[in-house]
């Protein structure tokens, strides 16, 4: 059996995708894996499923929960499904890290970070491979809270520096103009994210487009004072001094 987070939590096996039945059990299922592979106690789990109004029989609730979910994952794996189990203070889904795409994400992606010092390409390679898992945003079929929400975020930001190593590589080994258009798109997504706004400025210049390379930088420079009141960071006033004089490490 095979878990997805990464876009709507689902359940592989048979090679086949499978919904869990019900929208508690969904979350529970969630909550215990982006739970990094730790016990995860039951009061987080009374917040997590009920919020702020539990019922008062909850911990009769949650046992119900867990079992409906055990039954789900039984069925589907067809007499063998991973081992939710009770270890205190709450439970836990034991689940092979090779079985979750979250944790092959990070596991792709930390390694891609350790060889693109000495392989570029095969570094890449793996990137992309990592980037492929994601389907979508993550858990986008439960009704977060606030452990899920938390990992929400962390992951979007994961996933983000992916993408920027992706460019940067295709800036830096690859013809630049292949992945301005990416860039711009990312850039208009993320308008805050400066780290994207440099790479493009780079590609641009490097694609022998100067003066939209500058546009680019002024038109940052006038959204962030018109919008926060600040001025670009000194990464992207450095890159706008080195384009405007043509400095040899643009090259």
């Amino acid at each position: 059996m095979k878990f997805r987070v990464l876009g709507s939590v689902e359940v592989e096996a048979g090679g086949r995708a499978h919904r869990i039945p019900g929208a508690r059990q969904r979350l529970l299922l969630a909550t215990l894996l982006v739970s990094g592979g730790r016990p995860v106690p039951a009061e987080l789990l009374h917040a997590e499923l009920w919020g702020e109004n539990p019922p008062a029989t909850v911990e009769n609730s949650l046992h119900a929960t867990v079992s409906r979910l055990r039954r789900a994952l039984r069925k589907i794996g067809g007499g063998r499904p991973p081992a939710l189990l009770t270890r205190a203070p709450g439970y836990l889904l034991d689940v092979d890290a090779d079985d979750l795409d979250l944790t092959a994400f990070r596991a792709g992606v930390a390694r891609a970070r350790v060889t693109r010092g000495t392989d570029p390409e095969r570094a890449h390679a793996i990137l992309q491979e990592s980037l492929g898992l994601w389907r979508g945003a993550p858990l986008q079929n439960i009704t977060a809270g606030p452990l899920c929400r938390g990992t929400v975020l962390q992951l979007e930001e994961e996933y983000l520096a992916a993408v920027e190593d992706g460019l940067r590589f295709s800036v830096e080994h690859r013809d630049p103009a292949y992945v301005v258009g990416e860039l711009r798109r990312v850039s208009f997504a993320h308008p805050w994210h400066e780290r994207i706004i440099d790479l493009l400025m780079l590609a641009l210049y490097r694609c022998g487009r100067q003066a939209e390379a500058i546009l680019t930088y002024n038109d940052v420079r006038e959204r962030l004072s018109r919008e926060l009141g600040v001025e670009p960071s000194a990464l992207l006033r450095n890159r706008f001094e080195e384009i405007l004089n043509h400095a040899p490490s643009l090259g």
